[in-house]
């Protein structure tokens, strides 16, 4: 089986004030990224990214918005200067919706403006200090599934992300959620962190919004992806608009399978994956996942170096290539 190329987008807790400052200083895609979101937003997100102030960057409805615009300015550097397409693609949580984008599947500015509707439906289902996101290291999946059952008492707790061996993150009441933590460490975790997000993402909790959501998504355009879109809530390919659009609604309130999301690159005949956009949480869980992966984050000059390095030792040349290894300053030295 020859070597594939997947492209995967982070989602929410990779942002940073200042994120791709530095790849913007010489491709000029990036701010106009940015600048496209902006309008359909009606507000600077190049300057929130950039300037702050943090805690409105960290508003769901703002950092959403922000990573996907993120995710799809290092995807169009990437491509407009010959990088090889992917023969599939995914993105986590968040990011599902920036590999709709970069497959052709969902335009831009809608993408923009659905996923701060999103954001904000996600917050108004569990206002600020009523819900709690927290990722537990060093139990098994079923443990930690035993923890949430008995941490939950009379209130709403499960597991919400399924990141990689012994990663699970829980959602749900912000109580319920530190009763987990508790439990997990005296049961034997590792280490357990409370995320820097205002929402309890991919929980129960979030089923109050999903039919208002199905609404919204059922008034944006969908067209057939470019390039196959792995779904966080099935871990499935869909082609259809109304099975996308299923896939969307459904992952709002849905855990996200990661391991096992990687688990299906890899049976694709996947061996290298690339991590498009701010920070290598994604490439990290890869290498978890499965240790005969080559898995690398692009996000800056240095990094993006490095990507186009392993792709071309990997992939037969592809055309295009070297512009971009030039364009980067990079000599294969």
């Amino acid at each position: 089986m020859p070597t594939e190329l997947a492209f995967v987008f982070p989602g929410q807790g990779s942002q940073s004030i200042g994120m791709l400052a530095a790849l913007a200083k010489i491709q000029p895609e990036v701010e106009s990224t940015f600048s496209a979101a902006s309008e359909a937003l009606g507000y600077d997100l190049w300057g929130l990214v950039q300037q702050g102030p943090e805690r409105a960057l960290m508003a769901t409805e703002r950092t959403q918005p922000a990573m996907l615009a993120a995710g799809v300015a290092v995807w169009r550097v990437w491509r407009s200067l010959g990088g090889p397409l992917p023969s599939v693609m995914a993105g986590h949580s968040l990011g599902e919706y920036t590999s709709l984008v970069c497959a052709g599947a969902l335009d831009f500015r809608d993408a923009v403006t659905l996923v701060a509707d999103r954001g904000r439906l996600m917050q108004e289902a569990v206002p600020h200090g009523i819900g709690a996101i927290a990722a537990i290291l060093g139990l098994t999946d079923e443990k930690v599934q035993s923890v949430c059952r008995i941490a939950a008492e009379d209130q709403v707790i499960a597991p919400v992300n399924f990141n990689a061996p012994g990663q699970v993150v829980v959602a749900g009441h912000t109580a319920a959620v530190e009763r987990a933590l508790k439990l997990a460490q005296a049961t034997g975790a590792k280490r357990t962190v409370v995320l820097p997000m205002s929402v309890p993402a991919h929980s129960p909790l979030m089923k109050v919004v999903t039919e208002r959501f199905a609404e919204r998504l059922a008034a944006v355009k969908l067209a057939r992806p470019s390039v196959p879109v792995i779904h966080n809530a099935d871990v499935a390919v869909h082609a259809e608009a109304h099975k996308i659009r299923e896939a969307l609604s459904r992952q709002l309130a849905s855990p996200v399978r990661w391991t096992e999301t990687v688990q299906t690159l890899t049976r694709r005949g996947v061996k290298l994956v690339v991590e498009c956009g701010p920070g290598k949480v994604l490439a990290s869980l890869c290498k978890r996942i499965d240790r005969g992966l080559t898995a690398l984050p692009a996000y800056d000059v240095e990094s993006l170096k490095k990507a186009l390095d392993q792709t071309t030792a990997l992939l037969e040349p592809t055309p295009g290539v070297n512009r971009l290894s030039a364009a980067l300053g990079y000599t294969g030295a």
